[in-house]
């Protein structure tokens, strides 16, 4: 077939341009040369579809670089589906209306036969199945297709993917609105068949399409035969023999090629590679390189075919010239040494260009880059949940039907979009003011009771507090509860909250939650869900969650006016649109680049290729046809890891294919080539680490030991302060002279100090109440206290349980010891606080007594652990609580509390862990005169000026840990270093 338009073509007007050509270039090139010279109305009648929309704006880009002509006409091949061609065809249905439909009958499915899959799937599901549903229409297979397939062996598994496969045979009768796959396709037919009759006058040209997808295919074929129409392949390996080329023929063996879809083209056309006409001229940059890479992918077996034809590439020194090889040893280095390259294209005055799938080494490379305040032009962009609007957005989804807790209202008042209105510096202030109160009072569930009572305590200095506080409650009043709702009502609450949070107190409108790029995107999406929020019923809060998190995901966000224009960063689909100078394939592993393909629910492998679907097979050839185009351009980087954050790697398979045959090619130079690579790429490398690398080592700090002038030094301790005064005496340095203490939690915990704390007040408590512990309603007395106590200070129902299981426990042992204790001692004083002073060293002890029995001997002094009791050996040395109690109360330390001065007959631990336990002190081996003697020894050494705060002194464990190891730099020195004293002002 020939016409006067494409004069040179073969048997169809298929045309081709080689691997590493720009391709945009060379396509505006051949249009110039074929339309260019016909008169100014000439290229004007030209339509030509093209791939992508950055494909279109970069070919315009050309066109106006000039010399000036009237543009042909530049479509996208998927706006056919929107196409009017007549009332017969129905619009497409929006894809998110389908999704929330289809969203519906799974739901219906899993609750009717809820074995089938569980509620969490529920969206991916839905996902999965409209994915497939798009891969049917769009490749002609129908759901009869699909019934008629061999499952031998299968039937368990069928059965159960055919029950959900039944869900969208709805879509596919001759009355179903069509989706926009199925409205592509049924375009593409109508326009053959119109082709058939009348086909088109003017020029029609499909250029950089490799005809991956059923529908496209055809449309192909039928450009390809019309007179006036021409197809422009990108990236045709043109070094390929024949015999290669129909070995390309099985579409399960050899689908993972990059010239595959290609071969099948040619096949639909009866055409052979032969026939296969250059668009235009423009030579690739470097042939050599092209014949090099083709050797290296041609589809196994390979081996034979390296020693037969690799010694006919000849010198493989200027085929490798331009590419660098970098094998770094992390993905944190490879990011920083690309992030140098492109920093020095710059002042080389080189155009830049990152390819690759992997998004966290590009978001790394975009991190290195901030070092020289360089933001790249990113085209894929930023997803949507990951912008300042998109966490808002899903901070505020996390607490609807939820009772929200101190960390979840803190996140919201702190993100920079909440009250950003006006006066944020003032709500900064009020809002680490409540952090700091709510983490002293402990609220599991901050209300407007806990928020207002907050207000009023420091309202004094601050009369615009309360007026905040009002808000915060108002907007907590507006979140929903857990109820099932219709899609529409959970957006109008999440949004209205939302929208409340970002104006704040008395600002209308929306605060700055809706600006920017991201804030419009983000307003764009959640006006697209509420258009189509009828088609999904109603659904709880935490699904609503789900899909709205799901829609956002869909969402990418890019600011066309940031990027520096010299720096690029690229999808590998975008590797045949680029023209850069430097181009950096970049995480060449398995697993990235390729990806590995997704796993599939519904058919298997041998299932697809029997119902005509796509292979998984084919991401792999698409992305082996994206890395040998981008291979073949001027200057490549090849960059990957040897090993991931936890594993090695694997290097991609192209990778290893090219550096195998480098290898096995010594007389050509190749292993010299490769060494060479691999040296350039080590290079930058070494530069990177040594930009990396600190120029001044910082010491090691050493074990400290501080030594604060006497008048700074503690003159009150509390009898538990002089354990840590013996075992980490720099714990006392930091919190009493230093005054650093550690912030409580912000969300409270049901931690060892709070089941102290509600255990203590359960048995005292039931011990004012002066049952005797013989008596037969005592037990049941003490679980009726339990329950009262737990209820009310742990709102935690789960720890609630088990904490009244741990009593029940132990409150025999309980009742039969405190039979037992009652007989010597009658309990008076609970929680009673004391203080013991020595005059002479400027002292005073304070302590507080669990509980202090009086009887006809003397005190007796118990202290409750929830944990394990300390043993008598520890209570000698470190372990020193009841015995510095005792001493007090023989000095009449607990007099101002109703302990009047008196003998101590006795002390013990109560042990409420496990089955309980009791620990006496030991009074009898050491005494209370004793125990004071130590005591002023060991405070008139801590008033010597030489004698300081060592670290860590004398721990129970070497893996016990203090809230100031931090503060000491615990790490840079160990236990063997001796402590080095230091006066400090």
């Amino acid at each position: 077939m020939s016409s006067e338009t494409f004069p040179d073509a073969g048997p169809a007007h298929l045309y081709a341009l080689p691997c590493g050509v720009d391709f945009a270039a060379g396509l505006v090139a051949g249009l110039r040369a074929r339309f260019g010279d016909k008169g100014p109305e000439a290229m004007a009648r030209v339509t030509v579809y093209l791939n992508t929309n950055r494909m279109r704006r970069r070919v315009r880009d050309i066109f106006d670089e000039g010399p000036p002509t009237l543009l042909p006409r530049l479509r996208l091949i998927t706006d056919l589906a929107l196409d009017p061609l007549g009332p017969e065809l129905p619009l497409p249905v929006n894809g998110l209306r389908r999704r929330l439909e289809l969203t519906q009958l799974v739901a219906r499915l899993i609750e009717a036969q809820p074995d089938l899959a569980p509620r969490a799937a529920l969206y991916d599901l839905s996902d999965s199945l409209a994915s497939l549903m798009d891969e049917m229409q769009g490749e002609g297979v129908t759901p009869d297709d699909i019934a008629k397939l061999d499952v031998t062996d299968l039937s368990g598994h069928w059965a159960r993917s055919l029950q959900f496969l039944n869900i969208v045979n709805v879509w596919f009768g001759p009355d179903a609105a069509p989706d926009r796959e199925a409205r592509q396709r049924m375009a593409v037919e109508r326009l053959v068949d119109r082709w058939a009759d009348a086909p088109p006058a003017d020029p029609v040209i499909i250029a950089g399409s490799t005809g991956s997808r059923g529908a496209t295919a055809l449309l192909l074929d039928a450009v390809a035969r019309q007179a006036n129409g021409a197809v422009v392949l990108p990236g045709v390996d043109m070094d390929q023999p024949q015999e290669v080329w129909e070995r390309l023929d099985e579409a399960l063996a050899a689908e993972d090629h990059p010239q595959f879809r290609f071969r099948r083209i040619l096949r639909m056309l009866d055409m052979e590679a032969a026939d296969l006409r250059l668009w235009h001229d423009t030579p690739a940059p470097s042939e050599a390189r092209n014949r090099l890479v083709s050797l290296s992918l041609r589809p196994a077996p390979v081996t034979d075919q390296w020693r037969d034809e690799g010694p006919g590439l000849g010198d493989l020194g200027p085929a490798t010239e331009a590419l660098t090889l970098l094998e770094a040893p992390s993905p944190r280095m490879e990011a920083e040494t690309i992030a140098l390259r492109m920093r020095a294209a710059i002042d080389e005055g080189k155009t830049v260009a990152l390819v690759t799938p992997d998004r966290m080494l590009t978001r790394q490379v975009s991190a290195a880059l901030d070092r020289w305040d360089l933001v790249a032009d990113d085209s894929a962009g930023v997803p949507l949940p990951l912008t300042p609007p998109g966490r808002f957005l899903r901070l505020v989804a996390e607490i609807m039907g939820e009772r929200p807790g101190p960390a979840a209202i803190l996140s919201l008042l702190k993100h920079p979009l909440c009250h950003s209105g006006r006066d944020r510096g003032q709500h900064l202030l009020r809002t680490r003011e409540l952090e700091l109160w709510l983490r002293r009072e402990g609220a599991a569930y901050p209300d407007d009771a806990v928020l207002r009572r907050w207000a009023e305590k420091t309202g004094a200095r601050d009369p615009g507090r309360m007026g905040w506080a009002d808000w915060l409650c108002a907007a907590l009043d507006l979140v929903p509860n857990g109820a099932d709702k219709p899609l529409s009502e959970h957006l109008a609450c999440h949004l209205k909250l939302a929208e409340c949070l970002a104006s704040g107190p008395g600002a209308e409108g929306s605060g700055g939650l809706w600006d920017e790029a991201a804030g419009r995107a983000a307003r764009q999406c959640c006006d697209g869900l509420a258009e189509q929020a009828d088609a999904a019923g109603e659904m709880g809060t935490r699904d609503y969650r789900s899909l709205f998190l799901g829609v956002m995901r869909k969402v990418e966000v890019r600011n066309p006016d940031t990027g520096h224009p010299q720096v690029l960063i690229r999808g590998t689909l975008e590797a045949r649109v680029q023209g850069a100078d430097l181009t950096i394939l970049a995480s060449m592993n398995e697993g990235a680049w390729p990806e590995a393909p997704p796993a599939d629910p519904w058919l298997n492998r041998k299932m697809r290729a029997q119902a005509g679907l796509l292979l998984p097979e084919r991401r792999i050839g698409l992305s082996a046809h994206d890395y040998q185009q981008a291979v073949a351009v001027r200057e490549v980087w090849i960059t990957r890891s040897t090993r991931s954050s936890d594993s090695e790697t694997v290097p991609s398979r192209w990778i290893n294919r090219l550096t195998n045959l480098l290898e096995g090619l010594p007389d050509q130079g190749g292993r010299t080539a490769l060494a060479e690579m691999r040296a350039r790429g080590a290079d930058w490398l070494a530069r990177a680490t040594a930009l990396s690398v600190p120029q001044a080592r910082v010491p090691s700090a050493r074990r400290p030991s501080p030594r604060p002038p006497l008048s700074a030094r503690p003159d009150k301790l509390s009898v538990t302060a002089i354990r840590t005064l013996i075992r980490d005496p720099y714990a006392i340095y930091a919190s009493r002279v230093l005054r650093l203490h550690g912030l409580d939690p912000l969300t409270p915990n049901p931690d060892a100090a709070l089941r102290g704390t509600v255990l203590h007040e359960v048995f005292e408590r039931f011990l004012k109440e002066g049952i005797a512990p013989t008596d037969p309603g005592a037990k049941a007395r003490l679980m009726e206290v339990t329950e009262e106590v737990l209820n009310d200070q742990c709102p935690w129902p789960t720890v609630r349980r088990l904490w009244i299981a741990r009593i029940a426990r132990i409150s025999d042992w309980f009742l039969t010891t405190e039979a037992a204790r009652q007989t010597l001692a009658a309990p008076r004083h609970f929680e009673i606080d004391g203080a013991a002073r020595m005059e002479d060293l400027n002292f005073t002890l304070t302590a507080q007594a669990d509980r202090i029995d009086e009887g006809p001997d003397g005190f007796r002094i118990y202290d409750y652990k929830t944990g394990a009791p300390p043993s008598v050996a520890q209570q000698k040395v470190f372990e020193k609580q009841l015995l510095l109690e005792a001493a007090m109360a023989e000095r009449g330390g607990f007099e101002q509390k109703g302990a009047r001065a008196g003998r101590v007959a006795g002390a013990s631990y109560i042990g409420l862990a496990g089955k309980g336990t009791t620990v006496d002190a030991p009074l009898d081996e050491i005494p209370p005169d004793q125990v004071w003697a130590q005591l002023r020894a060991l405070i008139a050494r801590w008033q010597e000026p030489q004698r300081g705060y060592s670290a860590r002194m004398a721990m129970m464990s070497d893996k016990d840990r203090s809230d100031y190891d931090h503060l000491s730099r615990f790490g840079e020195w160990d236990f063997s270093q001796p402590a080095e004293g230091e006066d400090v002002g």
